[in-house]
């Protein structure tokens, strides 16, 4: 009998034994493709060289010292590189073990930035539907995925949803992309006029939804339109990047492809590769300089901030990331992906809609394409569709509630960036095999 908590407690699970490149081998020997890279997580595979020494080497000179007794040559060079290569204004990192943790210094950064300045009435967040920021209380309020919310709701602070940016499903008939996009980043300026301006401290979005919608882009203008609301009333702008950022839309900062600077960004997941449990939340010299010029000390902290191992295995990757000129990789096999998913499932009559940017590409399944009709949730298609590509070798990341929580199923898809093309037909044919399973 396991003594583990597992997430699910009717599940049995195989043992992992051994990861090689794209593929992990369970202790039978059977080998899966990693066509999601867990969750997102697995950007350069499993058994890269680098990354390891980096480890090793680390451990054998210090595994372990509490910020707030010292800082690391590792957490230090990270900082640097990461700043070097973020988006303009972001000038400080703070480290933390993972994505929700990241989203949960965020908010509280943009709460007690307020403070500082002496706006301490500013407290109000907003965020969108169909979000999701993670699921500590803070990351789990912020977020718009009502399945994992509805529980805990009497434990959240208070948060507005408004409208996410969900092309497929929203824009109107006769209405062009721009329009569109427009009328949904407007809904964030009356929300502010609605709660009262000189209330909100920030608006937190993903520039590509990950788990809950399923690798949705935001259409052409729509976050430059967020970005003149938010500086218009003062609003700080949250982008979380834990899934959707470190290289995996094609840019390492997916904010990137939108032509926008966040004040704090979140990232996690592709920032450690899966080799160390860690994320960051950077911010802007105007923020970290309120907290400098006026407290000092920033209210929040964790054992693990700042890790030094999980730092110099987060320095390897990024290292490999931009040294091996893999973000370029992923927009030319992101490319290579989309192409094969749209000759393979584009008039699928249970497809309705193929979408994401580089390495992180969505599927929505529908029972009637044309009018775009979700299967019943009763019928549980996204949990057949894992177990049918668990079985026939493919490790993919299906989900349900995709339209609003209780309705509509979609499969995500984010392999590791050293993905060759062989192995993105292997992922289309196994996904073909499990859709025609069920």
């Amino acid at each position: 009998m396991s003594h583990v908590f597992p997430r699910h407690t009717k599940s049995e699970l195989p043992v992992i034994a051994a990861g090689d490149g794209c593929y992990l081998i369970d202790s039978n020997g059977k080998k899966y493709l990693d066509g999601s890279g867990g969750a997102a997580v697995s950007c350069l595979g499993h058994s890269d060289s680098d990354v390891t020494a980096a480890i090793t080497r680390q451990l054998e000179n210090v595994a372990f010292a509490h910020t707030g007794f010292f800082t690391s040559e590792a957490a230090e060079t990270l900082a640097d590189l990461l700043v070097e290569n973020a988006p303009s204004g972001i000038e400080r990192v703070y480290f933390v073990s993972g994505g929700s943790e990241a989203v949960e210094a965020a908010l509280k950064l943009a709460r007690q930035f307020y403070i500082e300045i002496g706006e301490p009435q500013r407290h109000r967040l907003i965020a969108r539907r169909q979000s999701y920021h993670g699921n500590t209380l803070g990351a789990l309020a912020a977020g718009g995925n009502e399945w994992r919310r509805r529980p805990f709701s009497p434990l959240m602070i208070e948060t507005s949803h408004i409208a996410p940016c969900y092309e497929y499903r929203d824009r109107m008939e006769g209405e062009t992309p721009v329009d569109y996009g427009l009328r949904v980043a407007n809904e964030l300026e009356e929300e502010i006029l609605r709660l009262g301006p000189e209330t909100v401290m920030a608006f937190i979005a993903e520039p590509v939804v990950g788990a809950t919608a399923g690798a949705v882009p935001s259409v052409e203008g729509y976050f430059k339109r967020i970005r003149e609301i938010c500086d218009k009333y003062g609003v700080l702008l949250i982008l979380d990047e834990v899934m959707c950022g470190m290289g995996r839309t094609g840019t390492l900062f997916a904010s990137e492809q939108d032509g926008i600077a966040p004040d704090i960004v979140t990232i996690a997941k592709g920032l450690g590769a899966g080799y160390q449990p860690v994320g960051a939340m950077l911010c802007t010299s105007k923020i970290y300089s309120a907290i400098e010029n006026g407290s000092g000390f920033f209210q929040h902290g964790h054992t693990y901030v700042g890790h030094p191992v999980a730092c110099a295995a987060s320095l390897a990757v990024v290292r490999a990331l931009l040294d091996r000129n893999l973000i370029e990789r992923v927009r030319e096999k992101g490319e290579r992906l989309s192409d094969a998913l749209h000759t393979a499932f584009g008039q699928h009559p249970h497809v309705g809609d193929i979408r994401g940017r580089g390495l992180f590409r969505g599927i929505e399944l529908v029972e009637d394409r044309t009018t775009k009709r979700p299967f019943s949730p009763a019928q549980g298609v996204n949990k057949r569709v894992k177990a049918a590509a668990f079985d026939a070798g493919l490790i993919c990341y299906p989900m349900g509630g995709t339209i609003d929580g209780v309705n509509g199923d979609h499969v995500l898809l984010a392999p590791p960036f050293i993905i060759e093309d062989g192995q993105i037909d292997e992922l289309v044919g196994k996904l073909d095999k499990a859709l025609s399973a069920i």
